[in-house]
């Protein structure tokens, strides 16, 4: 059974999120301006790797996201 996460936890893993979106961009644009073709491999599979992490940190909150209190509207 999952435990609901805290506010700061929803802010790390914001913040992670917004990291891994980051070395995407990163990773991807240095790619495009690399002509060592073993380089521009590498570039690309870590492209793929903080992809996976950014889809994990998503998928962990879309999980959690039932579990949030909500908020009283105005």
């Amino acid at each position: 059974m999952l435990q609901p996460i805290s506010g700061k936890e929803l802010e790390y893993i914001a913040d992670s999120m917004s990291n891994e979106d980051l070395l995407i961009k990163q990773c991807t644009a240095a790619s495009a301006e690399c002509s060592n073709q073993q380089i521009k491999q590498v570039l690309n599979h870590q492209a793929q790797v903080h992809t996976q992490h950014y889809q994990s940190l998503l998928a962990l909150m879309q999980q959690h996201q039932p579990l949030a209190p909500t908020q009283p509207q105005a």
